[in-house]
């Protein structure tokens, strides 16, 4: 079916083209949906635009680059979906839909985020994994509803510190990156309940006892030393995950010396037997 659909692309002309891929898309639909992924579009239709109560969008799996600035007539759109297509940036127009609540970015080529990303303060979860990102984008740290973040398969090596203002944030999704330390930042979060850091460079891990919502932490696939200490409850994923981490010979040296203690001194042996002369005395 993939194939077919290719040659379509590559022989029938662009508008005719675009009506046999969007089928019967045509009006407003009643659960106020339109899903349009995997249909090998180069082009958004515009006459999509005229949905203006349209609630969630779906573009996955296509071949954008980008897309019309008509778009901002969709002001009731919640969920944007855009991951698997070819956005090397990502198009202004997207930062004018402030009700949105969803943005799937993931498996793009975007190397950054503009700064009118600032403007989506309606935003709860946001999906940039697997893009060519060397660094955080700090504009992301100004989304304040921010439960959700998926910034995994890049290449970041290290998180801003602005990142703990995001007082709102419960999961963080890092896995697959170039991160050599656990990100510090991550230590003044307490209110994070989800951290996955698998699949990294990480080779020691801090205590992470303090951080009181932690539920969850995936650390496997590092190259660590250690296990990361956590506070009774939270579950970790990740080598030695079911041992105690970090024993310590000297405190269970301390411990085996006050068991031994209280048990009191060992009881005297018992004395020798009499030779076989003095009994018979």
């Amino acid at each position: 079916m993939g194939n077919t659909l290719r040659a379509l692309v590559a022989f029938v002309p662009a508008d005719g083209c675009q009506h046999y891929l969007l089928g019967d898309v045509q009006e407003m639909p009643l659960d106020k949906m339109v899903d349009l992924s995997s249909r090998q579009l180069r082009r958004f239709p515009l006459h999509v635009c005229s949905f203006r109560e349209l609630v969630k969008l779906y573009l996955s799996d296509n071949n954008l680059t980008s897309l019309p600035p008509e778009l901002e007539q969709l002001q009731n759109l919640q969920i944007l979906a855009l991951d698997f297509n070819n956005f090397r940036a990502l198009p202004p127009v997207v930062c004018t839909l402030r009700q949105l609540c969803i943005l799937y970015l993931g498996n793009n080529k975007l190397r950054d985020l503009p700064l009118e990303l600032s403007l989506l303060q309606n935003l709860k979860t946001l999906w940039i994994e697997n893009n060519y990102l060397t660094q955080l984008p700090e504009v992301i740290c100004e989304l304040s509803l921010l439960k959700t973040l998926h910034a995994g398969s890049n290449a970041l090596r290290l998180l801003p510190g602005q990142l703990r203002s995001l007082q709102e944030l419960r999961t963080i999704w890092l896995s697959g990156n170039l991160l050599s330390d656990f990100p510090a930042v991550l230590l003044h979060m307490p209110f994070l309940e989800v951290i996955d850091v698998d699949r990294n460079n990480i080779s020691y891990f801090p205590s992470l006892v303090h951080l009181s919502g932690l539920k969850l932490v995936i650390y496997d696939h590092n190259p660590c030393r250690n296990a990361p200490k956590v506070a009774k409850g939270v579950r970790r994923v990740g080598r030695w995950s079911e041992e105690t981490p970090e024993p310590d010979p000297r405190k269970a040296r301390r411990l085996r010396m006050a068991k031994e203690a209280d048990q009191g001194p060992p009881p005297a042996p018992p004395a020798p037997p009499l030779p076989a002369s003095d009994k018979l005395d």
